[in-house]
């Protein structure tokens, strides 16, 4: 009986941080960073005339996940790694373990998600820009 009241405490602390948040799924963090590469992608087609046919995200490791708020609502810094295969009209390039840092944002309703990018160093504003993700 004292095991199961002790195995009780001890879930309940380690569940504590992040009770009733829920966290987002692989799926969601693949399209996450699919968002963050759009405006690479657009400027390497405009700079070297590529046209992409394809982005796919595979591999995707989630080394950590940390909970935080950001403007008063939970948020989730994750880091991990991806293969990265672009693919394009004559060849495919692939990218492996390619790094990843991003903030997904759960919004007031529970519902959707936000990418979240930080304030850059030269930016005097010192706000979050952020982009639904589906």
């Amino acid at each position: 009986m004292i095991k199961l009241v002790l195995t009780a405490i001890l879930l309940v602390i380690l569940t504590g941080c992040n009770f009733g948040t829920p966290e987002p799924n692989k799926q969601l963090i693949k399209n996450a960073i699919a968002i963050s590469m759009q405006e690479t992608q657009q400027q390497l087609r405009e700079n070297l005339n590529l046209d992409f046919r394809e982005l796919e995200i595979n591999h995707l490791s989630i080394k950590q996940r940390k909970l935080m708020s950001v403007e008063h609502l939970p948020a989730f810094r994750i880091q991990g790694t991806y293969d990265l295969n672009l693919k394009l009209p004559k060849r495919n390039i692939e990218q492996p373990q390619k790094l990843f840092d991003i903030y997904l944002q759960l919004q007031k309703e529970g519902k959707t998600w936000r990418l979240l990018l930080p304030p850059g160093s030269n930016d005097e504003t010192s706000v979050w820009h952020s982009y639904l993700v589906e």
